[in-house]
This record gives structure tokens, C-alpha cells and sequence, in this order.
């Protein structure tokens, strides 16, 4: 027996122990009648409290099933009229605890964006959130992992990227950067970098070979000997080339207007029309997008790199209360209730959306909630249906039964008592 049921057991068997004990004392009374006024007295009482307790054993077992499995009109009443239950009760649910006046006004008080602050401040409510939070991550990581929804993302993203724009997506990204001024911080950063390559030696070594060669035919003749100028023309020359371009870099990087943003601005929005809107370019996009997506590594480096991320946040959940994910969210979620209450503003606005979007959404979905709580009652199995319902209220019902014998039993006796009076009189 489980232990659900063994408290409505219990009570069925006291009940039945009742019963039997009148049926006892009454066969003990009656044939002990003769000996002694009393005993009819408790025969009355024995007999008025077996009536009592079978007509209440009838009434509540009537509730759940047939009695003695008879089909007795009026009998197994729940699993008769669960359909017309299910109703009753998505009627009651839906009009005392989902209307709206009922809804508003408990809103109107409970002031939810203040609750939440305050219990996001505490430290354990936030860990414990957190740990909720990590909980769900794990479940997603394992079903992430799952062969079948690999594929799904894998096709996925390789349908997404063959319908990718690369030239329209560049030239939105550009725009983006333009727009923001953030082109010419992109350009600042590039100025510093050449002036730092350009005052590398190893460059100006390399640019100095490179001069020296184009001046390999340069001889002067000095004392009637012929010498060659090459490699001082281009140890100079590279060291000129620096100093100048020093100088070029330096003047663009210290004027905010100078002639060279402009024009480098001016570049950049040319590029941009003709990512948008040039044929060529989107040519080239399209075949650029075509030898990526036919190239064996694609598919190969996504797919290590989706096992490493899944591969990092599983190791750090598994890290329990060390983990790097959790620690953060909670911190997080402390930190985001500590700016809620300090921030009365913002939770004055989460309330207004709170009483302004609540009554839509009742409106739209409490028709729905109604529908589904009375198909979920009727689609109930019966004798399931029967066992919830007694295990909640099966024990409370079987002091009907008590009740019934012992009261029973005395108006039997009253009764006897008056029947008795009357003789006499």
C-alpha cells in the first residue's frame, strides 16, 4: 500500500469497525433483551447506528463508484459527470481567480518590481537562481549533444549561409561604421600600426634591399675607380621614405580634418554604394559564398567549434559551485536587484507595463485555460479520476460514516426513549 493511501485505509477500517460493533452489541442485545430493561435500550441504539452507518457507507461510496458494484441509479456519481465537473470547475477558475477586476486588483498591491529587487538582493535567492539557470544550461548542452539535433543545426546553418549576401552584408557593416564615426577610430588604430611597422629595422632593412635593387645601376667613379651606390642610395632612401611617411602619419593622426580623412571617408561610402548595388561585387560575393560552403573544412570547423563551446560550458557546469557560469550569473542577478531598488523610476515603469499588459493577455488566454482544465478533467481516466479525488477527501468523507453511526445510534435511542415514555403514559 502506498503511503498516500494508508491514512484513507486506516479510516475505512475504523469506520468498518464501527459498523461491526453495533452489528455486535445488537445481536448481544437482543438476545440478552428479556434479562433486563437496559438492553433494549442498547438494541435500539446498536440498530439505529448499523442504519446510520450503511445509508452514510451507501451515500459516499455512491460519490466514487457503484455500490457493491450494482449499477443503482444515481450511483458512481464523479466518474458519471466528470465532463460536467471539468466545466463546473473551469467555470469557478475562471471567473473567481482569472477575471480581471480580481486579477488588477491584487496587482495594484502586491507592487512586483519592488518584490523582485528585494529578493534578487539576497545573496542565497540569487546563487539559487543561478544554480537553476545552470541546471537548465546542462539539460540544453545534453540536448545539444544529441546526433539528431546536430544535423538540424548544421543544416540549418549551412541553408542560412548559402542565402547570405556577403557583398549587401559587408556593405551594411561598413555603413554601420561610417555612421557611427567609429571609421575613423578603424583608421587611427591603422596609423599607429604602420607607424609602428614602418620604424620596425627589420622593415627598413627590408625596404632598403628593396630600393638598393632598383638602384643597382647607380656608379661613380672616384680616384679612377668605379664604385657602386646602391646600397648607400638605399639605406638612404629607405630612411628618407620613413622619416617622410613618419612625418605624413603623424600630421593625419593629429588632425581631425585632415585632407586624407576625408578622402579615406570618401572612399569608404564609394565602397559601401557599390557593395550595395554593384553586380561585380555581388558576383564576387556569391562565388566567394559558394567556395566557402563547397570547401570539405567548412562543415568540419564548425563542428569542432560547436563541440568545444558545448565541450567549455559543460566542463565549467560540471564544476559545481566553482563554476565560472553560475558565479557570474549570480553576481549578475544581485547586482541587476540592487540597481532595482535603488532605481524607483524603473520600477515604476515595470509595474505600468505589468497593469498594462496583464488584462490583454487574460482577455486572449482565459477562454483557453477554461478549455484546457475541462478536457483535462474528462479525458481523465475514470478510475484514476476516483482514486485522486479520494486520496485528497476519502479520509475526511469516511467521518461522514463515523458520524453517521454514532449519530445514528442516538437518535435511536432518543427515539426508543420517547416510544417508551409514551407507553407509560
Amino acid at each position: 500500500m502506498s503511503p498516500a493511501r494508508a491514512p484513507l485505509a486506516r479510516m475505512k477500517i475504523l469506520a468498518l469497525g464501527l459498523l461491526l460493533l453495533a452489528a455486535l452489541l445488537y445481536c448481544l442485545a437482543t438476545w440478552m433483551g428479556a434479562a433486563h430493561p437496559a438492553w433494549g435500550y442498547l438494541a435500539a441504539f446498536a440498530e439505529a447506528a448499523m442504519v446510520g452507518a450503511i445509508a452514510d457507507w451507501f451515500a459516499v461510496t455512491a460519490l466514487f463508484r457503484h455500490p457493491l458494484g450494482l449499477p443503482i441509479p444515481h450511483t458512481a456519481i464523479i466518474p458519471r459527470k466528470k465532463a460536467r465537473l471539468g466545466g463546473n470547475l473551469s467555470d469557478f477558475i475562471c471567473t473567481h481567480f482569472l477575471a480581471t477586476p480580481q486579477i488588477m486588483a491584487k496587482l495594484q498591491h502586491f507592487d512586483a518590481a519592488e518584490r523582485l529587487a528585494a529578493w534578487l538582493c539576497q545573496p542565497h535567492n540569487a546563487r539559487a537562481l543561478a544554480e537553476g539557470g545552470g541546471a537548465v544550461v546542462d539539460f540544453l548542452l545534453r540536448a545539444l549533444r544529441e546526433e539528431a539535433v546536430q544535423q538540424f543545426i548544421r543544416h540549418t546553418l549551412l541553408a542560412r549561409l548559402a542565402r547570405l549576401d556577403l557583398a549587401c552584408l559587408a556593405g551594411d557593416a561598413l555603413a554601420a561604421l561610417v555612421r557611427d564615426g567609429r571609421h575613423q577610430a578603424a583608421l587611427d588604430e591603422l596609423l599607429r600600426w604602420a607607424d609602428r611597422l614602418l620604424r620596425d629595422e627589420a622593415t627598413q632593412r627590408r625596404l632598403a634591399t628593396a630600393l638598393s635593387a632598383e638602384f643597382g645601376g647607380l656608379r661613380v667613379r672616384l680616384f679612377g675607380k668605379e664604385l657602386g651606390l646602391d646600397d648607400k642610395a638605399g639605406r638612404w632612401s629607405a630612411e628618407r621614405v620613413v622619416a617622410r611617411l613618419s612625418v605624413l602619419l603623424g600630421e593625419v593622426a593629429g588632425d581631425p580634418r585632415h585632407e586624407l580623412r576625408g578622402q579615406f571617408a570618401a572612399c569608404l561610402d564609394e565602397l559601401v554604394q557599390r557593395l550595395r548595388s554593384d553586380p561585380r561585387y555581388r558576383l564576387k560575393g556569391e562565388t566567394l559564398r559558394a567556395e566557402l560552403l563547397a570547401h570539405p573544412a567548412l562543415a568540419g570547423y564548425l563542428d569542432d567549434l560547436w563541440q568545444a563551446l558545448l565541450d567549455d560550458l559543460g566542463n565549467d557546469l560540471a564544476r559545481g559551485a566553482d563554476s565560472r557560469l553560475r558565479g557570474r550569473l549570480a553576481g549578475l542577478l544581485q547586482r541587476l536587484g540592487s540597481e532595482l531598488a535603488a532605481d524607483a523610476e524603473l520600477r515604476g515603469w515595470i509595474d505600468r507595463r505589468l497593469r498594462e499588459g496583464v488584462p490583454p493577455l487574460l482577455e486572449r488566454y482565459r477562454e483557453a485555460i477554461g478549455r484546457y482544465i475541462a478536457a483535462r478533467v474528462e479525458a481523465w481516466d475514470d478510475r484514476e479520476l476516483v482514486e485522486l479525488l479520494e486520496r485528497q477527501v476519502g479520509r475526511d468523507l469516511q467521518f461522514i460514516r463515523i458520524n453517521g453511526t454514532l449519530v445514528g445510534g442516538c437518535v435511536g435511542l432518543l427515539l426508543h426513549a420517547l416510544t417508551a415514555l409514551a407507553a407509560t403514559l
